[in-house]
């Protein structure tokens, strides 16, 4: 299991953390297998979508946060709902596969580690699976 440690500065925000992913793929040796990306938040969450234009992260996030504002009728008395509900729409983990020791994404794919509590100190686990 490989741990990275992320400071985040913002309430929200999106952190393409794909070429940190890779390192760690490339260090493991590993040729061919899967990697689990796996966000032990429940405040934060995980995704891969679109990393070429950075405004895609953005309109997620400005759509996220008109859908599930901050202040609202919730009942959690931490005050943080909307970043629990945010995160369980995202989810808490994605898996990659792994072919020539590269990860097997699309042309304009990402991986994206979802803020939505910050800014805070967090961690991302990897469990690379394979030969």
């Amino acid at each position: 299991m490989e741990t990275l440690t992320l400071k985040t500065t913002g309430r929200t925000e999106f952190l393409d953390i794909t070429r940190e992913v890779e390192k760690m793929v490339s260090r493991s040796a590993m040729k061919d297998g899967l990697v689990f990306v796996f966000v032990p938040h429940t405040t934060a969450g995980i995704t891969i979508n679109e990393g070429a234009d950075p405004s895609v992260a953005e309109d997620i996030l400005g759509v996220l946060n008109r859908l599930i504002p901050f202040q609202g009728d919730y009942r959690h008395r931490e005050g943080n709902s909307a970043a629990h509900i945010k995160a369980g729409l995202m989810g808490a983990s994605v898996q990659v596969a792994v072919e020539k020791g590269k990860l097997v994404l699309g042309t304009w794919q990402a991986i994206f580690f979802c803020e939505f509590d910050g800014p805070r100190t967090r961690k991302v686990l990897l469990k690379i699976i394979g030969a």
